[in-house]
């Protein structure tokens, strides 16, 4: 019994260093007016929480925003790198360029695909109105019009984010033995039913990884955006993160800022628990 006191004291002491206690931390300052530069930090209690959803419209405003962030780019996202993860599979040649040059923007920092993205998207000198010019279209300030600047972070997102999906899928592909596709076949499956009733289900744990990671990623979305737009223009593109950033240490209110993190938190943890609720596996392979 000691030895295992020994060997699980300096874990639970790292925990509660660098879990439990800023936890801690962070509920008290959810509860007070806290102000970095103020002497006093009146309790509030849950004053702030409802602030946030009666009296700040802006958090409501980016609170849609990161919903319609992450409803449209977390599937256009799965369903992009699980078809590319799919053609990959099939090819034995090259793979593994073709892998890498689909993982290299992942390994690049947000800020520097964001940085190459900025002046694709210029709307006088931009390869995008260039190409769109080139066939008769014309483009516009995808970044500095309220009705596309958040479609434009999305599509650098989903562009960045797509090679490490991708080699998730195609590592979950690759585990799947050849022996049921071959079983299949001689069933008379075609390659639709193959795909329905072999590849999903046995790329379901797969699938759930992604797709909780990928969802909690795209809701906690600030770095894109604060580099692209800054959250503009007119708070179109301002998600919950740069929100509550912006109060904290723009506004200097680090209390009721702590508050909306706690808010996004329990949102998050709500939506990854029904995730994992409806795509639970249920048996084993």
């Amino acid at each position: 019994m000691l030895f295992v006191f020994g060997w699980l004291t300096p874990i639970l002491a790292l925990f509660t260093v660098f879990s439990l206690i800023p936890i801690g931390i962070a509920i008290w300052l959810s509860l007070h007016r806290y102000n970095q530069l103020a002497p006093v930090s009146p309790f509030l209690g849950l004053r702030n929480f409802t602030y946030a959803f009666t009296d700040d419209p802006a958090f409501l405003k980016s609170l849609g925003n990161t919903g319609k962030y992450a409803l449209v780019a977390v599937p256009l996202n799965i369903v992009l790198s699980l078809a590319v993860a799919l053609a990959l599979n099939q090819i034995t040649r090259l793979r593994a360029l073709f892998r890498t040059v689909f993982f290299l923007p992942a390994i690049a920092s947000a800020v520097a695909a964001s940085l190459v993205w900025v002046p694709i998207y210029d709307p006088q000198a931009g390869w995008l109105n260039s190409a769109l010019n080139l066939v008769g279209l014309s483009g516009g300030s995808w970044l500095g019009d309220p009705s596309t600047a958040l479609w434009a972070v999305m599509v650098t997102a989903v562009w960045q984010d797509l090679g490490f999906n991708v080699i998730v899928f195609l590592a979950g592909l690759q585990a799947i033995p050849l022996e049921f596709y071959d079983a299949a076949k001689v069933d008379g499956a075609g390659a639709v039913a193959r795909f329905r009733n072999v590849t999903l289900p046995l790329l379901q744990r797969t699938f759930l990884f992604v797709f909780c990671l990928t969802t909690i990623g795209y809701l906690q979305e600030f770095t894109r955006v604060q580099v692209m737009t800054q959250g503009g223009p007119l708070r179109s593109s301002e998600t919950v993160v740069l929100h509550i950033y912006q109060r904290a240490f723009g506004d200097f209110q680090l209390g009721y800022a702590t508050a909306m993190s706690i808010i996004l938190m329990l949102i998050i943890l709500v939506i990854s628990l029904i995730q994992l609720r409806a795509l639970r596996t249920r048996w084993e392979y």
